[in-house]
Formats: structure tokens, sequence, C-alpha cells
């Protein structure tokens, strides 16, 4: 079935948000991935709170004091490469199948969009080095609204600058929780479950589950 847009989430979806880390994994240690690992996930845990206070900081500096925490709580990982961790940040690899398929659904005619928490500026540098600036056509980030996901007013910035129902929308992302929040404020959802991760959020299914974008 085809939709008038497709829309992905970018970070763990289009982007590996582990490639900054693993670029400099011989600094790093043994604890490289652990430090990943917590990095991303203190950086997605201090969206959800802000969100829950009714407050905003962009995800730039939400990026930047999640890694403060990863160093705090792996005091063997080299400080020094803080800087170039965070620069990293903005150059991130993309999955390997990402173009081809983007430039596959635009070639049926659809709108290609990223719906991201990252702040414009993040947004634009990694669409910008993976060479999806002439496939994607718009940009959304929570910077609009002052909300991260999954606040309703997010997925809702799509619909209305589109002016579609949202089950005219197909949206693809790795983060589960992000598929909730989707599928509850009616888009048609693909779980593309990268890590065979197990479900959850069973009363928020998605339509499909994938492991990669490559059978979208």
């Amino acid at each position: 079935m085809s939709h008038a847009a497709y829309v992905f989430d970018a970070y763990g979806t289009l982007f590996d948000v582990h490639a900054a880390v693993r670029r400099h994994a011989p600094a790093m240690g043994a604890d490289g991935q652990a430090f990943s690992d917590l990095w991303r996930a203190k950086q997605l845990e201090y969206s959800w709170i802000r969100t829950l206070m009714g407050t905003y900081t962009d995800f730039w500096t939400l990026t930047e004091q999640s890694l403060d925490y990863a160093f705090a709580r792996f005091p063997s990982a080299d400080r020094t490469l803080k800087t170039a961790l965070l620069d990293a940040y903005w150059h991130l690899d993309c999955y390997p199948e990402v173009p081809g398929v983007l430039k596959h659904l635009k070639d049926r005619g659809a709108r290609i969009a990223i719906l991201s928490n990252g702040t414009p500026q993040m947004l634009q540098s990694a669409v910008k080095k993976a060479g999806l600036d002439l496939i994607i056509d718009d940009i959304f980030s929570v910077e609009t609204v002052k909300s991260f996901k999954t606040a309703p007013a997010v997925y809702d910035m799509v619909t209305t600058t589109y002016r579609l129902y949202p089950d005219a929308v197909s949206f693809q992302s790795s983060n589960r929780w992000d598929i909730a929040g989707a599928t509850k404020f009616g888009f048609r959802t693909v779980w593309i479950n990268r890590g065979n991760m197990p479900d959850e959020y069973a009363d928020y299914g998605p339509s499909l589950i994938l492991p990669s974008l490559e059978s979208l």
C-alpha cells in the first residue's frame, strides 16, 4: 500500500547513533559499547523528563549533558574525547540501505520527510553528510513545538503542514516508544527493529515490523 508521505525518525532509523563512539573505539576501550548505550539512553530520558515537566531544552544541549553523565559513569573513558564525540554527532553514518530506499519511495511520488527530536542544525548537517539533501523534502524538528516525542503536537506538525489525515502518512522508526506514540496519533507505523528487540506497548502496535528499511 502506497502512502502520500513517508516520514522517518532520524536517530537510530536513518542514522547510526553509535557511530560516534565507534569511530573512537580504540581510545574508548572495552567499555565503549556500554558507554554509547548509556549516552543514548540518557539523551532520550532527558527529553522525556523535560516534556513531562513542561519545559524544553534543545536536543543538542541534552546530547552534551547526557555525554557528561556517561563520562561520569565510566571514569575510565578518556574525557579529552568529548569534543570529538560531539563533533561526530553532526556527521553520523546513515545505514547503507537508506539512500536507495528513500529514492525509490520518492520516485513513486511520495513526499519524504524526517520527524525528529534533533535540532534543525543537527539534522541538516547529518542529511547533507549522508547525501540525502536532494531526496528528503522536509525536515520536521521538535524545535518548532518545543516538546519532544511522544507529545502529539510533534506528530501533528506533519499532518498540519501536509494537510493530510494521519492514516495517509507512513511513519518509520527504530524506537518502539516512538512507534507507540505515532500509532496512537493515527499514523500507519513501521517499526524498524534493527536490534531484534522484544515487542512492547502491545496496545499500540505497529502496522509492520521490519529488520531494516530494505523491504519498505
